[in-house]
């Protein structure tokens, strides 16, 4: 008899058995063996990814900052630019087709940017007239190349050709058809932010009391050991209906709590970091996603100004050529579409009118254009250019005359 099992006994390896050398025994079969996931984190999608504040609050500020930028046509002459009124100006400006305005096309467009990674919407034509411009859901548009040509196939059932589509990526693949979507690209950082905000929920949920195990003498067997967890768990959930913090125990057991606490487990500073997180998916600043943590009045004010020349004007100046390359060809004859990035700031009121005075002081604007950029009507010699008197070219200041000295002798006097 060999009590240490080392007797000529076949072995039994079952096709799951970590000691099968089929089987690779790295960290995650090993924990899978067991049961254990290494990977336990919510599955994202567009809609879950939603569910995280901070996204949403990415994708909407982007997307609405982006539609409330005015959209001009302009054509280029030789004494300067020209805005162009009616046709393309009009779609662009005011309402694309009869079922959206400027603003919800333009919202939509970039919400789809945002989340999916891909802005698409159709250019109706006839002849060589634009007559619309249709969004297009990029869940259902399949991006092909034909014949060596961008083809844009729309259910399966459409296709255009890229010179009718207009296309923002928000990061193109080495194959130039495929795209990163922002969500995707930083699904770790946003899963995470879902697991936190599931556990505080559940944690909350439960009455802020943790997950325990229960020490002492148990009972022996299965159907014993049910029973006496039963008991504890009514016990548990009487103390928290009738609001009173203790509930019987058993002599000699004990509850102990499971896991980290979750002021210990810095849970809220945890919460915080995955806000700055989801801000450099989109190299957004932070104050812009309500973080002000580290804000004071220096560096929020950077902030602003960071969102406008290392964000907006980049997102603008995609979307302005490819409407110019779409709508215009690549040969426009000098007709460009342009935002007018100074409407951000409309909402301080104090510095957009220290700027238009600034202006018309130093012979930039005409009062009358001015005017009309807050939409307010002509007046009278308000279309010529003025500037301060004070400003002269250099060198041609006037010769003032040598002041009058009263306490010289009289002339006529000198003579007699």
């Amino acid at each position: 008899m060999n009590i240490f099992g080392f007797g000529k006994r076949k072995e039994v390896r079952s096709a799951s058995s970590p000691e099968n050398p089929t089987v690779p025994v790295s960290a995650e079969n090993f924990l899978a063996f067991f049961g254990v996931q290494s990977g336990n984190l919510p599955a994202v999608t567009i809609d879950s990814a939603l569910g995280v504040p901070a996204v949403a609050a990415a994708v909407t500020f982007l997307s609405g900052s982006m539609a409330n930028l005015p959209l001009h046509v302009f054509r280029a002459k030789e004494d300067g630019a020209e805005r162009i009124k009616g046709g393309v100006q009009r779609l662009l400006n005011e309402a694309p087709n009869p079922e959206w305005t400027s603003f919800g096309w333009r919202r939509y467009f970039w919400q789809q940017v945002f989340t999916g990674g891909r802005g698409v919407s159709w250019i109706e034509r006839s002849g060589s007239n634009i007559i619309a411009i249709w969004p297009m859901d990029p869940a259902c548009t399949t991006v092909k190349r034909v014949g060596g040509k961008k083809v844009y196939s729309f259910d399966g059932r459409m296709d255009y050709p890229a010179a009718d589509v207009i296309d923002v990526p928000f990061m193109l693949k080495r194959d130039q058809i495929s795209v990163y979507s922002p969500i995707m690209t930083g699904s770790k950082a946003i899963a995470l932010a879902l697991a936190m905000g599931d556990y505080a929920g559940n944690f909350f949920a439960g009455g802020g009391v943790p997950p325990l195990a229960l020490s002492g003498p148990l009972p022996q067997g299965g159907e014993a050991m049910q029973r006496a967890m039963g008991d504890i768990h009514r016990a548990i959930d009487a103390a928290k209906k009738s609001d009173k913090p203790i509930f019987p125990m058993p002599p000699g057991h004990e509850l102990k709590p499971v896991g980290f606490d979750p002021a210990k487990g810095q849970m809220t500073e945890a919460r915080l970091f995955q806000i700055s997180e989801i801000a450099r998916i989109y190299n957004l600043p932070p104050v812009f996603l309500q973080d002000l943590t580290h804000g004071n009045l220096s560096n929020v004010e950077q902030q602003d100004l960071h969102l406008v020349k290392h964000l907006i004007s980049q997102w603008a100046k995609a979307f302005e050529e490819e409407l110019n390359l779409k709508l215009f060809g690549q040969r426009n004859s000098g007709r460009y579409a342009e935002h007018a990035l100074d409407a951000l700031m409309r909402g301080d009121f104090k510095s957009r009118i220290e700027g238009l005075a600034r202006g018309v002081q130093s012979a930039l604007l005409t009062p009358d254009e001015a005017r009309a950029l807050d939409n307010r009507p002509a007046k009278p010699n308000g279309d010529k250019l003025y500037i301060q008197g004070a400003t002269v070219p250099l060198g041609s200041q006037p010769v003032m005359p040598a002041p009058a000295n009263d306490n010289a002798p009289d002339k006529e006097a000198n003579a007699a």
